[in-house]
């Protein structure tokens, strides 16, 4: 199968998405797929075989380290060289749209997954106002689609309410090798808790915006002794946030990857996750495959991930529940160390394989429905 990829984002950028398209691009390289990545420039020239295409752009001025980069003649040139089956379009925003304009220009059928609630995000910046607007753009690029994939079924629920068709689901995954509790060192609990390994070390990794709801940490830190935080990322929030923990136990550790991520993970206590505007929630799934288990707001796709046993949710913006959970689960180790093995056990059950086993099923169903419709 020939598959060309519309990305907003890839490496360097270390999000949830990036991960996903990585391990996507492996699986599909290892079944013998033939791939070509637009994505925008700046990184690899490629990844897993696939041939990555740069295209260049701009700053977005919300995240100055994404890149609006608009469609160019380019890419028609190199779409046509390539011949692709099929033109699959991750988050299409701008340079997506190209990728929705191709296929219907080039008579193959179009896939569209949706990753970010970016219209949720706007009301964190100020501009709520567009959200009807932000709507009516995403289904009408969505709805020429063959097939819209998602992550979660919550998020399914949400676009099928926006007026969003042909949905499917794209199941979770995770590598269980690289993340597993077998990670832990005590040179990194030594650095995560600033030099106090001994008290319990709480966890969040992600990027650092106001939709993440980060700030409501620092209420555990003032309810619970004992515990410090080991903030793991980057992003446009991390001055500022800086600035509101200042003079709390935490630690910012800043952007870790690979096999670092994975002992930063396993070398923690316990992972908290306060967003509620996630449509997976990838980091979630790491810490549970590195034997954490995880507090995490009652929203989204948290509780499709944190399956009971295994973590503890909480009301949305509730400081009260959120510290009670915390709280429940440091001071009993018995709990916390029967938490860790389900966290484990759920996230064994999520693998890449066959998550793009499913996806590959869902571009074999574009193409049959493409076929027949010759």
């Amino acid at each position: 199968m020939r598959i060309a990829f519309f990305t907003e984002t890839f490496l360097p950028a270390t999000d949830g998405v990036v991960t996903r398209l990585r391990y996507t691009l492996e699986e599909l390289g290892r079944l013998g797929d033939e791939v070509l990545v637009f994505a925008p420039s700046g990184g690899p020239n490629s990844y897993a075989g696939a041939r990555i295409q740069g295209v260049p752009g701009v700053p977005f001025p919300l995240y100055p380290e994404k890149k609006m980069c608009p469609p160019h003649p380019g890419i028609g040139r190199a779409l046509r060289l390539f011949s692709p089956d099929l033109i699959h379009a991750v988050n299409p925003f701008i340079l997506g749209v190209g990728g929705v304009y191709y296929a219907r220009r080039m008579g193959v059928p179009l896939m569209a997954s949706y990753h970010t609630n970016l219209v949720a995000y706007a009301g964190y910046y100020g501009l709520g106002f567009t959200e009807r607007l932000g709507w009516s753009y995403f289904r009408k690029l969505h709805n020429r689609a063959a097939i819209n994939l998602c992550t979660s079924a919550a998020t399914r629920d949400q676009l099928y309410e926006q007026g969003i068709k042909r949905i499917r689901l794209w199941p979770q995954g995770v590598d269980a090798r690289r993340f597993h509790p077998n990670r832990s060192s005590k040179e990194w609990r030594a650095r995560l808790s600033g030099g106090h390994p001994d008290e319990k070390v709480l966890l969040y990794v992600g990027r650092l915006a106001p939709e993440k709801d980060i700030g409501l940490l620092k209420a555990v830190l003032q309810a619970i002794p004992g515990t410090r935080l080991a903030i793991v990322g980057d992003g446009p929030a991390r001055k500022a946030l800086e600035k509101e923990f200042r003079g709390t136990l935490t630690r910012f550790i800043g952007l870790l990857t690979g096999d670092d991520l994975a002992a930063a993970y396993a070398s923690s206590d316990l992972f908290l996750f306060p967003s509620t505007t996630e449509t997976l929630g990838m980091a979630m799934i790491e810490g549970l495959a590195s034997g954490l288990p995880v507090v995490a707001a009652r929203a989204g796709a948290s509780h499709e991930i944190v399956s009971e046993g295994a973590g503890l949710l909480y009301e949305p913006g509730s400081k009260a529940e959120l510290v009670a959970a915390v709280r429940l689960i440091v001071t009993d180790d018995a709990l916390r160390n029967a938490m860790s093995r389900d966290a484990r056990s759920t996230a064994e059950e999520r693998g890449w394989e066959a998550s793009t086993t499913a996806l590959r099923s869902y571009y074999e169903e574009a193409l049959g429905s493409h076929a027949e419709r010759l």
